[in-house]
């Protein structure tokens, strides 16, 4: 009987306390900042470096602007682009690449991107798609 008692105050106890404790809802805000100012893009994840001329296909860039990747993405909803991931440093490219800030290079066409190959479809958040 003692047993019992003990039980059911326990039992008490514990719906005193659940039915207490404040409810609180899941805010989370995350700043990220502005977007890189790269010259033909940036790449869709960190640290987001410039991308060199010719790793973006010509969808990328709506009237000479980046349409963004990662969290700066802002293309149209079911978007899919061609980029050349041997450009890519996960695909082991370390040759040089434009700094932030840098000027676009007036001879370079961001609407044709001369002998661009591109072999690989993204989405604009770093997902990679079907050709």
């Amino acid at each position: 009987m003692k047993t019992l008692k003990c039980f059911a105050l326990a039992a008490v106890a514990a719906i005193c306390f659940a039915v207490s404790t404040p409810k609180t809802q899941a805010q989370v805000q995350v700043d990220i900042g502005v977007a890189p100012e790269c010259p033909y893009g940036y790449y869709d994840a960190a640290p987001y470096d410039c991308a060199p001329y010719g790793y973006y296909g010509p969808e990328w860039f709506t009237g000479g602007i980046f349409i963004g990747a990662g969290p700066w993405f802002h293309g149209p909803s079911g978007f899919h682009g061609h980029v050349n991931n041997h450009f890519h440093p996960e695909h082991g490219y370390n040759g040089p690449k434009p700094a932030r800030g840098e000027k676009p290079d007036p001879n370079k066409h961001l609407d044709k991107v001369d002998h661009f190959k591109g072999n690989e479809v993204r989405d604009g958040r770093g997902h990679v798609g079907k050709k």
